[in-house]
């Protein structure tokens, strides 16, 4: 009995380690598929432990995968040359060209980088004014590898936005999105070409908003975040968790000429308007009425005995403008227009170039501690060069 038992004992051991050694090297025999996963290569990779919805069709929590791949499509870089030096007309001309052959002199290009949304299907497409100022050529790269040249349709050097206009077909186009609704301490994303390296994408929260009194721009309004905006990044897009367009990335403030965290960009709904207006009419059309204004500081209001502190105090009034024929004086203190408050210069530059020209404004002004209203015919404002 007990030598049947060992020779069982010994054949059990035997097939035992030729299962072994077929499921090592010939797991096909046994009708499974050799390991692919971890390191060494096919079928020879050591077994490592994946966590549920980690794999690649899975986004990791935290993770603005979705947004940047809506908002990415639209964001194009921009190239841009101009000439240093004219040429002289004689040059040009075949005689000279074929006598002077490879002696002609060059004419000397300076190249930029930007940023730019395409924000219509028709190929219009948004960025910054000193992107674009004085180019002679304009190429768009588009994120699927197409280029393409470019017009400038319309520029407004007062919020440095530019439009230009490409035609390509089916063109991706950004969503606009709400920047009423934005809230510091909101999560974007700023796309664009940092120093010509190529599309990228950087995180940061929103820093501020309605930052004015930089002058950077005429009009300002901006978006602060910590988001990095670099060289290259103007122009370019900065976009909510959804991939919506907030706003154009314009500016950083910064010692060195990289980010520092410091960046701004103009409110989408600013852009807005200065797009629809330039396709329109070709330029942005605002209102004026033809005044200087100071903000009222508690000192001036202390020196001047002014009944309050704040608002806007007219310091000059051009001569025969709308605001002197309105009966309109300097030391008059601006205290509303059609109703809305004017608490300080800037909103009585942005309330004032919002008014349509041409149309009566009712405004409201403290001379000599009594409130009147004036009945301002409103101007257009003069174009503004750079």
């Amino acid at each position: 009995m007990r030598r049947y038992w060992l020779l069982f004992a010994q054949t059990v051991t035997i097939v035992l380690g030729i299962y072994a050694v077929i499921a090592a090297l010939r797991p096909e025999l046994l009708g499974r598929s050799p390991v692919q996963v971890g390191i060494g290569g096919p079928g020879r990779g050591v077994p490592v432990l994946q966590a549920p919805g980690t794999g690649p069709a899975a986004a990791a929590p935290g993770s603005y995968r979705e947004a940047a791949g809506r908002a990415m499509p639209a964001v194009v870089n921009i190239l841009t040359s101009k000439a240093l030096r004219e040429t002289h007309p004689l040059l040009k001309d075949p005689f000279f060209k074929r006598f002077f052959g490879d002696k002609m002199p060059p004419q000397e290009q300076m190249a930029s980088l930007g940023s730019g949304v395409i924000v219509s299907g028709d190929g219009y497409i948004l960025t910054n004014f000193h992107v674009v100022e004085g180019a002679d050529e304009i190429e768009v790269g588009l994120a699927d590898g197409r280029k393409a040249a470019a017009t400038i349709v319309g520029t407004d050097p007062e919020t440095d936005l530019a439009v230009i206009r490409i035609k390509a077909d089916k063109l991706p186009v950004i969503v606009l999105g709400d920047p009423n609704a934005a809230r510091v301490g909101d999560v974007v994303l700023a796309i664009g070409n940092p120093f010509g390296v190529g599309q990228t994408v950087t995180l940061g929260i929103i820093s501020a908003l309605g930052r004015n009194n930089l002058h950077i721009n005429h009009f300002e309004n901006f978006i602060q975040t910590d988001a990095a905006i670099n060289f290259g990044n103007s122009g370019g897009a900065l976009v909510d968790t959804r991939g919506n367009l907030l706003g154009i990335n314009s500016a950083i403030y910064s010692q060195t000429g990289g980010s520092v965290g410091i960046g701004f960009a103009i409110p989408v709904s600013t852009a807005k308007t200065v797009l629809d207006s330039i396709i329109k009419h070709g330029q942005v059309v605002r209102g004026w009425i033809g005044i200087e204004s100071q903000d009222i500081t508690p000192e001036l209001a202390d020196s001047f005995g002014l009944a309050r502190d704040s608002g806007a105090i007219i310091a000059g009034v051009v001569r025969g403008g709308p605001a002197d024929r309105a009966g309109m004086r300097p030391g008059d203190i601006l205290l509303a227009v059609n109703g809305k408050k004017v608490s300080s210069t800037n909103d009585m530059l942005n309330l004032i170039a919002d008014l349509p020209p041409g149309e009566k404004s009712q405004m409201t002004v403290m001379r000599k501690n009594r409130q009147a209203t004036l009945a301002v015919t409103v101007g257009r404002r003069p174009r503004q060069t750079p």
